[in-house]
C-alpha cells in the first residue's frame, strides 16, 4: 500500500516557521544553559485528541534530546522489571509537562520513541535479522532517518466512517454488522501487554487478537454493552475479524518502519518491517 513519504519532522504551513532544532532553557543555582530540542511530527496531526487536550489540533510536539538522566531510566532494573522504563523516558523528554505518555495515541508515541533514539544514539540501528528466505541470522543495519509517517490516508480503501473523534465505523463483510472502534493509546497498549504477561505466568493460552478486539471495539450496531461486544468477538467469522483488524491498521496514524533488506547469505531482497529488539535503545548492551 502507498505511504506518505515525508520523513519525520513538522509539516504544514506552521511548520515552515519552526526551527529544525530549538533550545530549552535549564536553570541551576549559579549558572544556566540551553538544552537542544527538536520538533517531532505527530502522525495523528492532533486530529484525534479531544478539545482541551494539549495536542488537540497540533501537528508537532517539542521534545528535548536524551541525556544521561534518561539513560539511567533505560538501565534501571526496577523500571525495566515494572515495564515502565520507556514510558518514563518519553515523559521526561516531552517539554510540555501536561502531556502523559499513557494518553498519547500509539502512533504518536512511536514517533517520539524513534526521534528520541536517533537523538540519543544516532540513526544507524544494527540488530540481528533472520532472512525470510534462507533463515540465516545476521547483523543488519537500518537507517532510522528513512522512517516515514503514515497519516491514515488509506482508510478510504475500506470505506470507513470517520467520526473525527478518534473513532471509526466499519461494515463487516460477512455479517454486515456496523462496528465502531477507537484508536488505541499508550495506556491501552500497556494494559494489553500486562494481560498477555499475566496469561503467560498462569500458563494460559495467549489471546492477542481477542485482546486487541476487546480494547478497540466500542459498539456493534450502536449496542455498547460488554455483553454485546463480547458476543461479537466470540462469534464473528474470521474473515470479519481480519477485516476489522485491517481497517484499524489503515485508520491508525503511525510510523512506517518498512525498509529494504538484502540477505548477505542468499542475496534475497525484500521490504520488511524493522524489528525492534533490545538493541534499539540498548545498542551497547
Amino acid at each position: 500500500m502507498s505511504r506518505n513519504k515525508d520523513r519525520l519532522g513538522p509539516s504544514g504551513p506552521e511548520a515552515d516557521s519552526l526551527p529544525p532544532q530549538a533550545m530549552h532553557q535549564s536553570e541551576s543555582p549559579g549558572f544556566s544553559f540551553v538544552i537542544p530540542t527538536e520538533f517531532v511530527e505527530l502522525p495523528s496531526g492532533g486530529r484525534f485528541y479531544t478539545e482541551g487536550h494539549p495536542l488537540h489540533g497540533q501537528d508537532s510536539l517539542e521534545i528535548k534530546q536524551m541525556t544521561a538522566k534518561e539513560e539511567d531510566m533505560l538501565t534501571s532494573r526496577t523500571l525495566l522489571k515494572k515495564g515502565v522504563a520507556l514510558d518514563r523516558v518519553i515523559d521526561s523528554v516531552i517539554i510540555d509537562r501536561r502531556i502523559d505518555a499513557d494518553q498519547l495515541l500509539v502512533g504518536d508515541k512511536n514517533a517520539i520513541i524513534i526521534s528520541t533514539r536517533v537523538s540519543g544514539y544516532g540513526s544507524e540501528y544494527t540488530t540481528q535479522v533472520t532472512c525470510p528466505n534462507c533463515n540465516a541470522t545476521q547483523e543488519y543495519t537500518f537507517d532510522l532517518n528513512d522512517t516515514k509517517v503514515y497519516h491514515g490516508e488509506n482508510a478510504n480503501a475500506y470505506e470507513l466512517q470517520d467520526h473525527n473523534d478518534g473513532t471509526f465505523t466499519a461494515k463487516l463483510p460477512k455479517t454486515k454488522l456496523n462496528v465502531r472502534f477507537r484508536l488505541l493509546t499508550g495506556q491501552d497498549e500497556k494494559r494489553m501487554l500486562m494481560q498477555l504477561e499475566e496469561a503467560r505466568k498462569r500458563k494460559r493460552p495467549e489471546q492477542t487478537i481477542t485482546l486487541q478486539l476487546q480494547n478497540m471495539i466500542i459498539s456493534v450496531e450502536n449496542e455498547d454493552t460488554p455483553a454485546a461486544i463480547g458476543y461479537l468477538i466470540e462469534n464473528m467469522p474470521s474473515a470479519d475479524a481480519r477485516h476489522l483488524r485491517t481497517a484499524y491498521k489503515l485508520a491508525a496514524p503511525n510510523i512506517d518502519l518498512t525498509q529494504h533488506f538484502e540477505c548477505g547469505e542468499c542475496t534475497h531482497e525484500q521490504d520488511m518491517e524493522v524489528p525492534l529488539t533490545a538493541d534499539f535503545f540498548w545498542p551497547d548492551r
